[in-house]
């Protein structure tokens, strides 16, 4: 049971690699960037994605421990480290992941200066909270935890992988003002989420002498929701399974709607100020629904709760496989079919730019479109904020970056963000423009890739599109 929760810990600190994106944010010179900020400025007049190259992206961490943390070279047995480790983390530390893989990715400007894009993109996006009570209790047992009430409430968890249609529009209002809105078509594959659970555990003395301890569950609202999962563990074969995933990602999934908004206004010829709201819209999950719950207060007598420590990487008790069953069975857990309602994560971006160096030529190929009140300049520094809506509240992170044209083909941007994973983290973007192929690669935490199991976080971007600027 130990090398089962050292491996759950593995899993969640080392495998589990936020949804910031804040060093591809601003850059204009990547088509993709009309994702984070569907009213960002545009240089092209075309672009395509080259097919599942165009945008691979994977982020996310662990708020409160990293793979050092528990591997790294110590005086201290491995067990006493995840002990520590265990006490020092709160109910409000977090594990995520989010990954996206664009399958296509088009844009082109039209005769009234609107230019459009859309295409279709899979996400894969995960998160969750650490349940402090419940993991002290499988490491050490309710021996030592008489009369002390286990939070069942800190349980919070949601996942889902879906594929996502979009199609925006991008007009330059005026010379200042630049506005953008993204309409999309969500078709989930498969989706849990166990959140706004409530209720304790307690294990005291027995009161009335049937057993030695007595067991009491109070005021548990407990639930799991889940789509798509009933079907495909019923399926037969994997030829099977990719047959109903397939299926799922055109359209035969549990839809919904949602929608993004920016801007980018130029504040005189060297200040501007850029926004978005992001993934506004849920997801009705109505077909292949396969929900669990329990609630009520229970007084369990006759069941063996009584766990004590793990010794040795064995349990001392042969029944605790067993636990599980002889709760369905005592306290009740009823499975239904009932639909839900799934909000998406939504986030929010802003930023602040000050440009200043020697300004572009009008000869310039990023001043095609949108050459605007505000002057086009070599290097610019600013601030981002950037904030993700979670289950038990908004995630938030800051960075300040710097950004320079290097040659006409050539732009970087560095950035040093601030967010609950870190307030070291460097990051680093860098856009090729070689022709009509646009290449960009964007990574962070860059201090840390001598040893990247002492990091965190993890994020990469990546991929390739065909930009052109002239008719």
């Amino acid at each position: 049971m130990k090398n089962l929760l050292i491996c759950f810990v593995v899993l969640w600190a080392g495998e589990l690699l936020s949804q910031n994106k804040q060093v591809l944010y601003g850059l204009e010179e990547v088509p993709q960037n009309l994702l984070l900020n569907p009213g960002s400025k545009v240089p092209q007049k075309y672009h395509i994605g080259i097919p599942f190259l165009s945008q691979i992206h994977i982020n996310g961490g662990a708020s409160g421990v990293s793979v050092y943390d528990i591997f790294g070279k110590s005086n201290v047995d491995i067990n006493t480290r995840i002990r520590n480790k265990i006490f020092e983390m709160d109910e409000k530390d977090f594990f995520t992941l989010n990954q996206q893989l664009d399958i296509v990715n088009f844009g082109w400007l039209a005769k009234n200066d609107i230019y459009f894009s859309g295409g279709m993109y899979q996400e894969l996006d995960f998160i969750t909270y650490f349940p402090r009570d419940l993991a002290i209790l499988a490491w050490e047992g309710n021996q030592n935890y008489l009369d002390y009430p286990f939070d069942l409430g800190q349980v919070s968890t949601t996942g889902e992988v879906l594929s996502v249609f979009h199609f925006g529009a991008n007009k330059k209002l005026n010379d200042n003002l630049t506005v953008g809105i993204r309409a999309k078509l969500y078709s989930s594959l498969i989706h849990f989420q166990s959140i706004n659970n409530s209720g304790t555990f307690t294990t005291r003395e027995s009161t009335n002498g049937i057993n030695i301890y007595e067991h009491e569950f109070q005021n548990v609202d407990v639930s799991v929701q889940t789509s798509g999962y009933a079907s495909l563990r019923d399926a037969d074969g994997s030829s099977e399974v990719i047959s109903e995933i397939l299926g799922r990602t055109f359209f035969g999934g549990n839809l919904g709607l949602g929608v993004d908004l920016g801007a980018t206004y130029d504040i005189g010829r060297y200040w501007t100020v850029s926004g978005s709201v992001l993934d506004l819209g849920a997801v009705f999950h109505t077909n292949g629904v396969e929900n669990y719950e329990s609630k009520g207060d229970h007084i369990v007598n006759g069941i063996e709760l009584i766990f004590p420590p793990l010794e040795d990487g064995e349990p001392t008790f042969p029944y605790f496989s067993n636990v599980v069953d002889e709760f369905e069975d005592k306290v009740g857990v009823d499975t239904l079919q009932t639909s839900y309602t799934q909000l998406r994560p939504l986030k929010v971006n802003g930023a602040l730019e000050y440009r200043f160096g020697q300004q572009l030529g009008s000869g310039d190929a990023c001043d095609c479109y949108n050459m605007g009140g505000g002057i086009e300049t070599g290097q610019s520094v600013g601030l981002q904020v950037f904030s993700v809506f979670r289950p038990k509240g908004p995630q938030l992170a800051g960075t300040l970056f710097y950004y320079r044209r290097l040659w006409n083909f050539l732009s970087a941007k560095a950035t040093y963000t601030v967010d609950p994973y870190s307030n070291s983290n460097i990051g680093l973007g860098m856009v090729a423009d070689l022709g009509k192929f646009n290449f960009y690669l964007a990574a962070d935490n860059l201090l840390l890739y001598g040893n990247i199991a002492k990091a965190k976080s993890v994020s990469l971007q990546l991929g390739i599109n065909i930009k052109i600027y002239e008719q």
